[in-house]
């Protein structure tokens, strides 16, 4: 028996045939977005309670900043800003530095002009981020003799912290000091003084003060506290309730947790 296809089977079978071949078809990938560029602060001490030229404190720090401008400095656009703490931190960047190396046209490169695109670049980068850990390390050993570090004033970073993220970046926050803030005011805190003397103590403070500066919307940056104690610091000179109030402080503000180094 033989089967005849009438011109609406035809015309059936014929949009069939194109919906198979569309869905056979390998599906096209958006191509991926470049990643967010990174945006450091460093927040160097330059008040009395902590001296960088302790070699245990030195060596620490240093160490750190070289880190620090390894692992946040990788692409073009990548920023790191460094601050003063002390009396007047909102006034007190003492550095600001971009990543200029980038790789030119590798995405439609073969692989042996790629290999050289890469090698070119990472070279590039190399001799930027020496500059940069140089004029970082410079501004580590600047020493503050002035009326200014008499008073820390941390509270003052949020607002920085809060500019920062507005234009989308990675933020990464680093704290060189011992965090003991000290401010004159009725409405502040003076940790020399008065630090809290237990953690519900430090957390009723925390959460009261996270009202006066929760205007500052700081997002969720990445947070370490670098401190200036020696292993076998004392609580009284390392003090846990003074480490509570911050983390406190920072969860109130945005959910965000604290590491400390």
């Amino acid at each position: 028996m033989q089967f005849s296809l009438r011109p609406k089977h035809i015309l059936l079978w014929g949009i069939a045939t194109v919906l198979v071949a569309c869905s056979s078809e390998p599906e096209k990938t958006a191509p991926a977005l470049p990643d967010a560029p990174t945006h450091t602060l460093v927040f160097l001490d330059k008040t009395q309670s902590v001296n960088v030229n302790k070699s245990y404190v030195n060596e620490k720090y240093r160490q750190v900043l070289a880190q620090i401008v390894e692992e946040n400095m990788r692409n073009k656009g990548d920023k790191l800003e460094v601050y003063f703490i002390h009396e007047n931190t909102s006034k007190a960047r003492a550095l600001s530095l971009t990543v200029r190396a980038e790789k030119e046209g590798i995405e439609h490169a073969n692989a042996t002009d790629r290999e050289a695109i890469e090698t070119a670049f990472q070279m590039a980068l190399q001799r930027e981020k020496g500059i940069y850990l140089r004029q970082a390390l410079t501004k580590l050993n600047q020493q503050n003799s002035g009326g200014s570090n008499q008073w820390t004033d941390i509270w003052a970073s949020m607002p920085i912290i809060a500019k920062a993220t507005e234009g989308g970046s990675d933020v990464k926050v680093y704290y060189f000091s011992d965090m003991v803030e000290s401010v004159q005011g009725t409405e502040r805190r003076n940790f020399h003084s008065n630090p809290p003397a237990t953690d519900a103590q430090a957390e009723e403070w925390a959460k009261a003060d996270a009202k006066q500066l929760e205007q500052h919307a700081i997002g969720s940056p990445q947070v370490t506290v670098i401190t200036p104690f020696e292993p076998t610091a004392s609580t009284r000179e390392n003090s846990p309730h003074v480490t509570h109030y911050w983390e406190i402080l920072f969860q109130e503000l945005g959910g965000v947790s604290i590491e400390e180094l």
